[in-house]
This record gives structure tokens, sequence and C-alpha cells, in this order.
């Protein structure tokens, strides 16, 4: 029975079973019952006004942005998300791997078909070894754009920070506002088959800040106490750019990164991916007055990009409540093509590596996979002129494949139900064709890819290194990869072509960073390992919107292995039909 058909007395009675058989399914998952939080996200329109525009826009339960989930390292959530909306809606749990458990993961047509206007699909969202800033977002077309949250996971009750403990923490979620309404935007970016409109203001906790014209009052502030430590908890929702940040005369130490920590380091600077979370501790050590907090785009190629920057207040106690931002300084950041100051960052990245926080990089590989990234073009459709080079359309693939979803029903079911002529499971595990991929002049021949939707199969436990190569196809440009279900170790990075032969020699696979999201800068690679421990589908694509939408995208299957414990668990009753 669809969710949509139940009244209220069959709703709670459903509601009771998914709540016993999640507390006996934590219990048998963890050795014991663990912490169970319920949440319901009511999905519906709402008005918003920013930069002099009003607008109704997606929210969770009015709120823009939505909720910042509390959780203790280990806990289950069970939220029900119903969708009072005119449009469909999934929910993706960024950075949680839900083991065995892909059914609440969210990607729209590889883990579940979109919840429909007045459905509802509760969600189970199981907690294990995460620890630090998650968060949550929609996962269909665009409407993430007003559609996110934080997820704070603490340490078990028991434990503590591998830190001092922090006075206070303090969200901060970075996003983008177009004066245009989003569901427009996407599909005249869709017909126009070229560049999407580019964002009128970036957001910190939905406010663009006092350096907009009619937003001299939409700015965050943040009140600190000279002397305290504060933990700031750093997400990028934006749609289409990394970011750099800064705080006006503070350094930040960063500590964390992906629900992961990290070896401490300081830094006058952020760079922070489309998707990626930094947690930073900010020392409150300056004279009592107010400062600038301030984010701009990272772009390493795109030449339409918004200059401006955006801003938000760390205010001292007792700093003069009257004054001005007039008088104020924006703190340095680095020049918006920066491609080196982005790369460095990153690259300091170093996991805790110690005895309460092992970590299992797999020294051994026996699956090998090398994925280009690449800008493509596609003709344009029933003869029309498409906006992109030459009268064609923009296309972006991985291995030279444009992933082009099924939207008759998702991956997972099908793979469950054995349900055929859904997806392929040919992913290929390189590119089906070598040559110079970061070459300043590539021949045109090379940019028009496949197009389909197919899965990559690992074999259980099976030993992964997967190398991201960007390439120079229509201009190289950098992408923040993410992979869903499972965190990998970044072992490796550079420019130019991948050399298999002498690049591996330097990698570090002593304490490299465990993450789930990773920029691939501009004609690169990464290097990445992870163990295939975690049965079902897990889709994996770049987080720049438009690219996604282009199709830089692809999912793998990862088998059943032998035993119980390493099986994927059978779906919940409502899960949303197509």
């Amino acid at each position: 029975m669809s969710s949509s058909h139940f009244n209220s007395s069959s709703a709670a009675a459903v509601a009771a079973f998914h709540l016993l058989g999640l507390l006996l399914f934590c219990s048998f998952f963890h050795g014991h019952a663990a912490a169970v939080r319920h949440h319901t996200f009511v999905v519906k329109e709402a008005p918003f006004t920013r930069l002099c525009s009003t607008k109704n826009i997606m929210t969770i339960n009015g709120n823009f942005p939505g909720e910042t989930l509390y959780v203790n390292k280990g806990d289950t959530l069970i939220v029900d998300v119903v969708n009072s909306s005119p449009h469909n809606i999934t929910i993706h749990w960024h950075g949680v791997n839900q083991p065995r458990y892909p059914w609440a993961d969210g990607p729209e047509y590889i883990t579940q078909c979109p919840i429909q206007p007045g459905g509802k699909f509760t969600q189970k969202v199981i907690f294990t070894t995460e620890e630090g800033t998650l968060w949550w977002h929609a996962h269909s077309e665009w409407t993430r754009a007003t559609v996110y949250g934080a997820i704070v996971v603490y340490p078990k009750k028991a434990d503590t920070f591998p830190f001092p403990k922090p006075h206070a923490d303090v969200p901060i979620i970075f996003g983008e506002w177009w004066k245009q309404d989003i569901f427009e935007l996407f599909e005249n970016f869709l017909q126009s088959g070229g560049d999407p409109e580019v964002s009128d203001a970036i957001t910190i906790n939905g406010q663009p800040g006092d350096r907009f014209n009619c937003s001299t009052q939409d700015m965050f502030k943040v009140a600190v106490e000279q002397g305290k430590t504060y933990l700031l908890r750093l997400i990028n929702a934006a749609m289409q750019d990394i970011l750099f940040f800064s705080v006006a005369n503070h350094r930040l130490t960063v500590v964390g990164t992906d629900g992961t920590y990290l070896k401490p380091f300081e830094s006058d600077y952020i760079t922070i991916s489309p998707g990626q979370t930094i947690d930073v501790l900010l020392h409150a050590n300056q004279p009592i007055d107010n400062y600038y907090m301030a984010a701009k785009f990272y772009s390493s190629a795109r030449a339409a990009v918004n200059l401006n920057t955006t801003t938000a207040m760390l205010r001292y106690k007792r700093a003069a409540a009257n004054s001005t931002t007039t008088t104020l300084s924006l703190p340095a950041l680095p020049a918006t093509a920066d491609t080196n100051a982005s790369v460095n960052f990153t690259a300091r990245f170093r996991s805790l590596a110690d005895k309460k926080h092992p970590i299992d990089v797999p020294t051994k590989v026996d699956t090998n996979l090398y994925f280009t990234v690449s800008m493509n073009v596609l003709p344009c459709p029933n003869s029309s002129n498409c906006t992109g080079p030459n009268g064609d359309r923009l296309a972006a693939s991985v291995n030279n494949v444009s992933f082009v979803p099924t939207t008759s029903m998702d991956v997972l079911r099908a793979y469950y139900e054995g349900i055929g002529g859904v997806y392929g499971d040919d992913f290929p595990a390189k590119p089906p064709v070598s040559f110079d991929f970061t070459n300043l002049t590539i021949p045109a021949v090379y940019r028009t890819p496949a197009t389909g939707n197919k899965v990559r199969v690992l074999e259980y436990n099976s030993s992964v290194e997967l190398v991201f190569q960007g390439t120079n196809l229509l201009g190289g440009v950098d992408h923040p990869m993410h992979l869903h279900g499972t965190n990998f170790y970044v072992v490796g990075s550079g420019f130019g072509n991948f050399d298999r032969v002498n690049d591996p020699n330097g990698y570090n696979l002593v304490d490299p960073p465990f993450q789930n999201t990773i920029a691939v800068p501009r004609n690169g690679w990464v290097a990445v390992r992870f163990r295939a421990t975690n049965p079902g589908v897990w889709f994996m694509h770049c987080h720049l919107e438009r690219h996604a939408s282009w199709g830089m995208d692809m999912t793998f299957i990862v088998k059943d292995g032998k035993g119980k414990n390493a099986k994927m668990l059978p779906p919940p009753p409502d899960m949303p039909r197509c």
C-alpha cells in the first residue's frame, strides 16, 4: 500500500511497528540498544525574502536552512518525511554510511523513487563510526538549493573530543541564492543545453551578508567571549562552487572533516568543496571588537562566477553594539582562481591514526579502477539550437559514460528483486580510449560520450583503489567527487596524468584522511582506497549540481558477503514507488 493512502490510525500503527523493529535491529547490529531519536520532516513551500526578492521556496518544517539534527555516535534516527509540497522530493543523509541499509540513503532513482506530493516515507538513519559534522539535503533534481541542514554527531556519552572541549559549537552552512525560482532555473538550464544562471549570492546560514543591496540587516552573527574557544562546523551546501572562507584577524585550527577527526593544524583560510564538511576551532583571542567572517567562490576555470564576497559577523561580547561594519576590514582570502591555495590546503589533511582512532588503509589492492571525469558535449535534441559549444549541449561523464537515470524504477529495487532492463552491469574499470587527458589541446573526436545507466559491481570485502583523473576536454575544471555508502582514504594526488608506475611511490598509507568527498583538481588526479564491506547500491557523483545533471555520475553495487552480518537488510514496507 502506498504511504499516501495511510489514515492516521494505520500510520501510527506502522510507525510503532517500525520503531519496534528498529530497536531490535539496533540491538542486533551494535550489540546493545543504541539511542533512537524520532523526527518529522514536513516538506512544503514557504515564502522567503532575500536580496529584494520574495518567492516561494521548498523547506523542511518551514525553515531555511533546515533544522540541525543532534545525535551521539552510534545512535539511530527515525525520520518521517511527509511531502506536503507540489514537487517530488528525496532526502539524503550525506556522509552517513547506512551499513547494509541503502534503502534510506536517498538519491533519486538510485536507491528509491521520489516521494511524490502527498506521499510519506519513514527513513531509518543508522550512525556507526561517524563522529563530527555531517549534513542532510534533498537529492531530487535541484531541490537541495533550499532543502538542507546540519547533522552534529557528538562522541558517545562516555567519550570526549580528541581536543579540549570547546565552549560552544556553531554550525555554519554555506549556500547559494537565486532571485529566480529554482524550478524555473532548472528547467531553463536543461532546455538551453548550456551553463545555468549564476547565483545572485552566497549565503551563510541562509543570510547573504551586508555587502549586497537591500540586505544590510541580513547577516549571520556569532557571539563569542574573549578567551573562549569555539568549534565552527563548516558545511558547503552551495550548488555550484568550491569556496574560500576566513575570519578577519583570527587563525583557524582544523580538527576534522566529513565526520572524522584530523591531526590539528592552523590555517588563515579554509577551502571547502560542495558536499564537504570541515571542523575548525576558533580561539577568541583578539581585542574585544567585531570582526568579519567571509566566503567567496574559488573557480579554476569557470568564466562567469559570482565574485561577490559574503559576510557574517564575529561579535565579541561587550563590543560596541552600535558599531557599523563600514570600518571593518574583510579577511584576506586567496585569489578566485588560486588552484594552488585550494590544493595546498586540502593536502595538509592527516588522520589522527592513534590507538583510539585507528585506521585501516588497504595496503594490498585486488580491484584497480581508473575513472576519468570529463566535460563533454552531446548533439542538441530535435535539431534545436543549444547554447553549448558549436550549438551542442553540454554534458559530463565518468569513463566516457554520461549518466542517464532510468525513471521507471530505482536501481536498488531492480537489483534486490532481480528485475532486468533497468541498468547495465558493465561500467568500465578504465576509460575506453587512452590519450593525453590533460593536454592543452585535445581532438574534438573525444568530446562526445556514450550515454546510459551502468553500474560497477564490487565483490564483498574487496580492497579497491580508485584513481580519479581530471581531463582537459572542453577545458579542465575541479570536480568534488562524493561516494555514498562508505568513506575512502585519500592516499595521493597530483597534477597531470596519473603515472601508474611512479605516482604510487608517493602515497600516504600511514595517516591519510578518511573522507566521503574529495576535489579532483583541474587537470590533476586523486587516488583513494576503501574496502567494499557495505553491501548494497551506492551512488557516486560530482557534487557540482550542473556537472551531476550533465551526467558525471555512476553507481556501485557491492555484493553480499558470506554470513548474515554481511548481507543487505530487507527493505521497509513503505518504499516509494515510481
